[in-house]
């Protein structure tokens, strides 16, 4: 029964992305209070928020080199267990020497965002069994549950807490609960994508799958090189600094700031709903850049603001409009190469995207220990304001309406 609805639905890679996304929520509001209370700082948030995003980026470059590694099933089915072993060292240890290189191996990403391996097969399964007139529409309901288990994740933050103090736990060991849920996921995940096997190898795509580019290789190539501008824009404003934060600048607490996180996840997981129609409407470049610049001058006018008040409102304003280029952005990568380079296209580039999120959280950490002003939201902010003229000039003309 699993395996048929597998077959004749995208629903199990929906439900799946959901529950890894509340996963991921409860892990970006809930890692600056435990790096906080195992004696670190924000340095060593920004250097330890790098570290994961290189991982994510080192699985990429080792399913990328081997053929059969692409298959969309084993990387599923591999990330999902790379999840598992991550979330229990980090629940396990506050040794530093130990963490950073644990975090490089697993696909933690405590930025609120998902750039790990699961994404590009993910995103080829969704690709190869959708047809082009519903592709824009399966992606924005795949970045609505998302969004959703987002949400939940980041509620869940302080009542985690709150359970391993009401368990007797020191403060560190009840923080620690939130490594160990997502490890307990990351089983469950690892579990439930060795059943489908068969199934995710079944609704792959053609046999041609290619680990090179080479119909699409130019443009491909272009188009990733402005998404690693947004990407290092991106990694000033994680979930993660965006947490600490307002934990530094207005005193927040963990259960304050996940409520925050949760709202503009929410705010971000409705608004994806009208991607779809405004694609069909304006196209998906001009639907890309005229929802995502309005959110990143909201981000710098958040930075600025003087009251706790003010930001929370710009941050969940913003959260309206800043992930509404998501769905149109991957039907875009999709819609621009052939069927048998979708996989590959799809993970070439993430890979660049998690490289550049990954080079600028230590500076995100190193302007928060140094100010609690809100210069990471004001740089980042800038920087994706620059994306977005880059793409609207370069990428305009290959825009489509779908």
């Amino acid at each position: 029964m699993i395996r048929k609805a597998f077959r004749l639905s995208g629903e199990p890679i929906l439900a799946l992305r959901g529950v890894r996304a509340l996963a991921d929520g409860l892990m970006a509001a809930s890692f600056a209070a435990l790096l906080y209370v195992r004696g670190f700082d924000e340095r060593a948030l920004g250097w330890m928020i790098t570290a994961t995003l290189l991982g994510s980026a080192a699985t990429l470059v080792a399913i990328t080199r081997r053929p059969a590694a692409l298959q969309p099933h084993r990387v599923l089915v591999l990330s999902g267990a790379l999840m598992a072993v991550t979330g229990a060292a980090f629940a396990a240890t506050g040794w530093m020497a130990i963490l950073i290189p644990l975090a490089v191996v697993g696909p933690l990403n405590p930025t609120g965002g998902d750039v790990s391996a699961f994404l590009p097969a993910e995103q080829a399964i969704i690709a190869n069994r959708t047809g082009e007139a519903h592709r824009s529409t399966m992606f924005a309901r795949y970045s609505l549950v998302g969004f959703i288990g987002a949400v939940v994740g980041a509620l869940l933050a302080g009542p985690t807490a709150s359970l391993g103090r009401f368990l007797g736990l020191q403060s560190t060991n009840g923080i620690a609960l939130a490594p160990a849920m997502y490890a307990t996921i990351g089983v469950a995940v690892t579990v439930v994508y060795w059943r489908l096997g068969r199934a995710a190898r079944d609704v792959a795509g053609p046999s041609r799958t290619q680990t090179r580019l080479i119909e699409s290789r130019r443009i491909v190539h272009e188009l990733t090189a402005v998404f690693a501008l947004d990407s290092a824009g991106g990694g000033f404003v994680g979930n993660a600094l965006v947490a600490a934060w307002l934990m530094k600048r207005f005193d927040f607490d963990l259960g304050q700031t996940g409520a925050v996180l949760a709202v503009a996840s929410a705010a971000s997981a409705f608004s994806s709903l009208l991607a779809p129609r405004l694609s069909r409407r304006f196209g998906l470049v001009e639907t890309m850049v005229f929802t995502h610049a309005p959110a990143n001058v909201l981000c710098i006018l958040a930075g600025l603001a003087p009251t706790a008040t003010v930001a929370v409102v710009l941050l969940v304003v913003r959260a309206l409009l800043s992930q509404l280029d998501v769905p149109p952005r991957q039907t875009f990568v999709m819609t621009l190469v052939p069927a048998h380079e979708r996989s590959a296209a799809a993970a070439f580039t993430n890979l660049p995207r998690s490289l550049a999120a990954a080079v600028t959280p230590p500076i995100a950490g190193w302007l928060l220990y140094k100010s609690s002003f809100g210069w990471p939201l004001i740089v980042g902010g800038s920087m994706k304001l620059i994306y977005d003229g880059l793409l609207l000039a370069r990428f305009r003309q290959h825009s489509t309406k779908v």
